[in-house]
C-alpha cells in the first residue's frame, strides 16, 4: 500500500415511478453545474427528462447535457464525457436512465 489515504465514493441511487420527485432536495447540498447523462432519448418520449430538468431548474442548477450513452459504454464516450465535464468544470454528474447510463456516469 502506497501511503496514507481516504477514498470516498458517495453515490445516491433513486428507484421508481415518481424518484425524480427527490431530485431538488437531494441537490441543495451539491455545486451549480450538473452534467446530465442519458442514453437515446427514451428519457425525453416518456416525459421524464421535462420532470428532470424542472427539478434542476427549480433548483437553480445550470445543466450541461450528454445524451447519447449507449449500452456498454466505450471507452470514446467515457472520454467524450471526461472532455465535456472538465471544459464545463461541472460541480457534479447526474445519470438519468437505466443500468449503463448510472455505470457510465
Amino acid at each position: 500500500m502506497l501511503g496514507n489515504f481516504v477514498y470516498a465514493n458517495p453515490t445516491k441511487l433513486f428507484f421508481g415511478d415518481e424518484a425524480q420527485k427527490n431530485l431538488a432536495k437531494a441537490l441543495m447540498h451539491f455545486g451549480k453545474k450538473v452534467l446530465l447523462t442519458y442514453g437515446g432519448g427514451s428519457i425525453k418520449r416518456n416525459g421524464v427528462y421535462d420532470d428532470v430538468i424542472s427539478a434542476l431548474k427549480s433548483a437553480g442548477k445550470e445543466v450541461v447535457e450528454l445524451p447519447g450513452v449507449m449500452p456498454n459504454p466505450t471507452v470514446e464516450k467515457l472520454n467524450e464525457g471526461i472532455k465535456v465535464a472538465c471544459e464545463n468544470n461541472v460541480d457534479f454528474i447526474l445519470a438519468v436512465g437505466g443500468g449503463s447510463t448510472i455505470d457510465y456516469a
